[in-house]
């Protein structure tokens, strides 16, 4: 579906001005945060991201996008009195980075929301941390299941763990079965080596494709993992090579799915590679030295760049400035920080136009039943934490570029 995108909605005016309160700051303090002296409250929404390193590309996208969002909230002046600022660290793709980015934002009374992180992992280290705090943090990216339907999701029994996680990507339970329909009835692949990359989305990716592809018919003929920051990807291209596999599908990120396709294709084996969206950026196709034609990756949604919705967040992303890319997660980035604004807005409006004392806690309470039409088509979020939106694409490399193969959800 394709929906108006909120950029251009204005705001309804809140009614009296917002007082000073512990969640945010004023007068001098403003400056001290970057304010222009306004004297209004300053509301701070953190990033965490990896900003350098390996997935640098998603990580910049994503800190750029809700520099965007933050910067238009406050022209709009959505919740009037209040300046939004953003702070965005660095996690580096490292869950222990995360961890202790978390707690530096939680220490930050200011900060009222948290857009990130990129990987599942990370998040993994963050959940707790956040939501002892009652600090709501909105995922872009992540797809892991477990994040917000617990560990025994597969077998029926959905327990939410943390009241405070939310995310607009959908999941992997959806994006895994997605691909193994598209490898087997479209592409007609029944042969598949498994690879993962042995992280939590990775693992969690692969066991998704692989339930959804045998019950299709499919065969498994190999199975094999790989390390993080792998360079030498000979032993397992080896394992793949002689199984008779007629596709690879595989769980992790571009760093190393991009040199373990080039390696292959090098050896003379077209062999398609197949992976989540870890793998659809253009790096992938840099790293495999532009021998990856024939190889595809899902991401989440539809592509940004095709919907009516998201039309005027690319011109001004574009007319923005920014030296890098918003890449595959720049859209739900957007929508998750417009998601804390609106949050924030709720909250505000119910309080008589002023922050509560206990804002972070009725900030968590009111994404729950945060609605709009975003970037990305209509945002809001389920029982779970997690994004209604449930749409995905595949993508498949054709002349060294990303080119669309299908759009859809998994149909089960």
């Amino acid at each position: 579906m394709r929906h108006r995108s909120l950029v251009v909605l204005s705001a309804t005016v809140a009614a009296g001005a917002l007082t000073l309160t512990a969640c945010g700051s004023r007068g001098s303090d403003n400056k001290a945060n970057g304010d222009s002296g306004s004297g209004g409250t300053v509301v701070t929404i953190g990033v965490d991201a990896p900003i350098s390193g390996d997935l640098s590309a998603l990580g910049l996208g994503i800190k750029n996008s809700v520099d965007l969002a933050v910067k238009q909230a406050n022209a709009q002046k959505i919740v009037p009195g209040v300046t939004f600022k953003t702070k965005a660290l660095d996690d580096q793709a490292q869950p222990s980075s995360g961890q202790q980015n978390a707690t530096q934002l939680v220490a930050d009374k200011s900060v009222l929301g948290v857009v990130g992180p990129l990987n599942s992992g990370v998040a993994q280290s963050m959940q707790k941390v956040f939501d002892d705090a009652h600090l709501v943090e909105v995922s872009p990216a992540n797809t892991n299941p477990t994040l917000t339907q617990g560990e025994n999701y597969a077998s029926g029994n959905k327990v939410r763990p943390f009241k405070s996680y939310f995310r607009t990507a959908t999941t992997d339970a959806i994006q895994g079965p997605f691909a193994a329909q598209y490898a087997y009835n479209d592409a007609k692949k029944t042969k598949v080596f498994l690879v993962d990359d042995k992280q939590t989305y990775g693992t969690g990716l692969v066991a998704a494709f692989k339930d959804e592809f045998t019950k299709l018919g499919g065969k498994v003929v190999g199975q094999d993992h790989v390390n993080t920051k792998q360079k030498d990807f000979s032993s397992v291209i080896t394992k793949i090579k002689s199984s008779g596999a007629d596709i690879v599908y595989y769980g992790g990120q571009y760093p190393e799915a991009g040199p373990l396709s080039g390696q292959l294709k090098k050896t003379g084996d077209k062999i398609p590679v197949m992976g989540g969206d870890g793998m659809y950026d253009p790096k992938y196709i840099q790293l495999a030295n532009n021998l990856a034609d024939g190889d595809l990756a899902t991401s989440v949604g539809a592509p940004v760049e095709s919907l009516d919705s998201a039309k005027k967040f690319v011109a001004d992303y574009n007319a923005g400035g920014y030296s890098d890319p918003y890449a595959a997660y720049g859209g739900y980035s957007y929508d998750s920080a417009w998601a804390i604004v609106q949050a924030i807005k709720a909250v505000v409006d119910a309080n008589g136009g002023k922050l509560p004392d206990d804002a972070r806690a009725k900030v968590v309470d009111a994404m729950s039943k945060v609605s709009f039409d975003g970037v990305t088509g209509k945002v809001s979020f389920d029982e779970f934490g997690d994004a209604t939106n449930k749409q995905l694409t595949v993508y498949v490399v054709k002349g060294n570029a990303w080119t669309v193969g299908k759009t859809g959800t998994f149909s089960g």
